[in-house]
This record gives C-alpha cells, structure tokens and sequence, in this order.
C-alpha cells in the first residue's frame, strides 16, 4: 500500500533527501504508534464514510426491487421453453408478487409497495438488479459479502476500509456494527483476518443499553485510577514495542487499550438521543413497534457517522422466507422502510449524503419459482443491492435478471464487483489496496472485482 513514507523516500535526493529521511522516519514513528491515523486515499473519493445495511436472511427482490411483469403472465405455471433453459428445479412452479410495483420519482423507478417511504427517495437509488453470488447457503453467502470470501478466514469489508483509511475520530472505533448476527460466521463479519486486529469492528448489540460495548467501563476504579493503572501497563508495552518494532499485534493491543480510555465518555455520548428532536425521532420510526428497534440502528448510525467513524454496519435478520412470505416479508419492510428513509432524509438535510454511501444487501435473493404456495427459497444467481449517495447516479437500475428473476443476465455484478466499486467510491483502488501475510499480497476482492464505473456520476 503506498503510503506517506514511500512518497518521502521516493522524492528525496541530495542534501534534501536528509530532510525527507527524517520526516519519513517521523511518520513511521506516527505510523507505528497509532495504525488508525487518518490516512489519504489512493485519488481523491466521492465517500468519506460506509453504511451498510445488512439485510441477513435473503430478501426477495422479486417483491421489492426487481420488477418482473412476465411472473404475472405466468402465475402458477411450471417454467418450461420461455425459461431459456435457466436452472429451475423440477416441479416448481412460478409465482407472482402479492405486491403491486409502481413507478416513483422523476426516474420512474419500479418499486413494490412494500416500501412507501423509501420509495419517495427512488431518484436516489441505484438498483444494482445484475447481482449474484457463488453459494445459496446463508453461512457461506453471508461471509463472502463481508469478506469476499466463503472458503478462508479473511478480513471483513470494514477492516480493510479501516485499514485503507484509517478514521477521523481518535475517540471512537473507526468500525462499527450494531447487532451483527452471532452464529453464520458471527464475529468473521466483522473480523480483521490476518490484518491487525486494532482493524476489526466494534460490535453493538444493544442500542438502547447504557453500556452498548461489553467491558468498556471498570464499575470498580475511578477513571483517575484507571488512567494511572492504564499509564503503567502502557510504559511495558511500549518499552516492548521498542525491543520488537515490528511487532504489529503489539502495536494493535496498546492503541486498543487507548481507545478503549477514550470511548468510555465518547460511546456513550454519541448513542444519548436526548439531544434529537421529536420530529427526527419520528422520522426514523423510533415509538412505532414495528420500526423502533431498526429506526434507533439508522439513527446510531447517522449520529456515528457524523461524528467521523469510518464504516457502519446495520442488521436486520429473519428475511429468510420458505414460508409465511406474505406476513413476514410484510413485517421486514415495516420494520426497515420508515428508518432507511428517515436515515436518507436526515443525511440529505445535514448536508452528508453526498459523502455517504449507504449499500443494502442481503447475502443472496430469492426463488421466483416455488415449492410452497407462500414461501420462496435461496437464490444465488440473481438478486438486487441497492446503494445510494455519494459519487452514485440515483435513479436508475443497473444490470438485470431474466425475465423472471431467476439469474442475472445483464451487466451482471458479482460480489467481488460490489466490494471493488464500494472502494473506488472511497477513493481506493481494490488492486492497490493490499496486505502481505504467508508470503503473498491478498486484498478484499482476491483476484477479481470489476469497478461499476456505470453506475459512478
């Protein structure tokens, strides 16, 4: 990874490379002492921060985002000659939408009436229906969109930001997730892999708790008395940091140590809502029973965000539908509809949604054909992500499935081309953006990814 050090040297010469010399050395010291320095992107970003919304379980996006018209033709028949030779399993029989699409905004984007308020904001939303992934089994799926990878232990989507970017507030974690899933991978979402661990998220898994992250308070010693007990572990650490400088695990542990310090008035301060007015609490649904729980993540989420953490992970579960598709995909969607839009209008209001990128994902979409009356199952070759703001044309579908929604077919958009446009739009290049472990460079997209430079205004 280029960094300022390899800028100095590579720039000095003569007597002024002495003074290049000293400075880089200076900057490494910096460097060493706190890997979560802000750091400068590869050119210059549309995005300054990530909020991912994670939508764990695998929504139909043939009720959502993914308008399929030829499901109506066909409602309950078995898919045969018109299916293009496409992979249905055998017996299974087309469904349509219980939901009707309708087209919204100056864009005339189709989406279903699942989502009345998210849809007042359809001219800034990128369809991404091309996408597909490898695996329709949750763990698998649900690993590879957060680390790119379903076979390996790999660092997460937000580790390698923090790693590429570091972050802008040295009193918080520059990586964030609220309610992460325990099991399917569990805390590998979020990991840092084989990076430093001072890269790894910092989970959330009560939003309403006075102590949101677990064991960032001693409730038996003053801050006075922690400070002191702090100072001294500090001063061995370091001294062992001096007799092993590359001791990058090291290095991780005494600025996690600081930064836990640091958190224990600034958490706390950031997830106070007293502070929000009644209408902004009611505009991320927040008091309504369906949308609290969600509507207090996507307000956490603005509040981190504009306090300078780097990247956000939200999470909703229970999208995984082989029944009751009806009720319970009606639930997911008044649980997430009023926050996403209130999140989006409040970013818009402050001014911040031109440097936010806001993705949607779940690990895979949903079977057009299906087994059950009321139920569709896992599909992997085709689905929709949706981002939305900073450097993203709004307003617009990019790639597509076929007709009926099975597989992608057009400008077909993998995983690996999801994590390579979410970089670029931070300003980094995924080829560039590297880490050397057991003798070889690894970065997020492995050896693929594809920049969606369509879809980038």
């Amino acid at each position: 990874m280029f960094s300022r050090r390899k800028a100095l040297v590579s720039s000095g010469c003569g007597f002024g490379y002495l003074a290049f010399s000293a400075l880089s050395t200076e900057a490494a010291n910096r460097e060493r002492q706190n890997p979560l320095l802000h750091r400068e992107p590869h050119f210059p970003a549309a995005a300054k921060r990530v909020i991912f919304l994670c939508m764990r379980g695998g929504p139909s996006h043939v009720d959502t985002f993914d308008y399929k018209p030829e499901l109506e033709k066909f409602d309950g028949k078995v898919p045969g000659a018109e299916a293009k030779g496409l992979n249905v399993q055998k017996g299974r029989k087309l469904k349509k939408s219980p939901w009707k699409f309708e087209r919204h905004g100056a864009s005339g984007l189709p989406i279903s009436s699942l989502y009345p308020h998210l849809s007042r904001h359809a001219d800034e939303l990128c369809l991404l229906n091309g996408s597909y992934t490898d695996i329709p089994n949750h763990p698998q799926a649900l690993i590879q969109l957060h680390t790119g990878s379903f076979q390996f232990v790999r660092p997460s989507m937000g580790a390698w930001v923090l790693y590429g970017l570091g972050t802008d507030n040295q009193n918080l974690p520059g990586f964030i997730t609220i309610k992460p899933p325990a099991r399917l991978g569990g805390a590998q979402n979020y990991g840092s892999g084989f990076l430093p661990a001072v890269y790894q998220g910092t989970p959330i898994h009560d939003v309403r708790s006075a102590t949101p992250i677990g064991n960032m308070r001693n409730p038996d010693s003053s801050e006075a008395m922690q400070r002191k007990q702090l100072d001294l572990l500090q001063a061995m650490n370091r001294a062992s940091a001096e007799r092993s400088p590359m001791n990058s695990e090291l290095e991780g542990v005494i600025e996690s140590y600081e930064l836990g310090y640091r958190m224990q008035s600034a958490v706390p301060e950031v997830m106070d809502l007293a502070g929000e007015t009644a209408s902004t609490l009611t505009s991320y649904g927040i008091g309504k029973a369906k949308s609290d729980e969600f509507g207090r993540q996507c307000l956490m989420a603005r509040r981190f965000a504009e306090a300078g953490v780097r990247f956000i992970e939200l999470t909703h579960e229970g999208w995984d539908q082989h029944n009751s598709l009806s009720a319970k995909l009606t639930s997911n969607c008044q649980a997430t509809d009023l926050p996403i839009a209130g999140l989006i209008s409040d970013l818009k209001q402050r001014d911040m949604l031109k440097d936010t990128l806001i993705v949607w994902s779940g690990e895979f979409g949903r079977t057009p054909a299906v087994r059950r009356p009321d139920g569709r199952d896992h599909n992997a070759t085709g689905y929709t992500v949706w981002m939305c703001g900073a450097g993203v044309k709004g307003g617009m579908r990019y790639g597509a499935t076929d007709d009926f929604g099975i597989a992608a077919v057009q400008d077909r958009m993998h995983v690996h081309d999801l994590h390579a446009t979410t970089l670029h739009l931070l300003g980094l290049d995924h080829k560039e953006l590297t880490y050397r472990y057991a003798g070889r460079d690894f970065r997020l997209t492995d050896v693929y990814g594809r920049v969606a430079t369509e879809i980038i205004s």
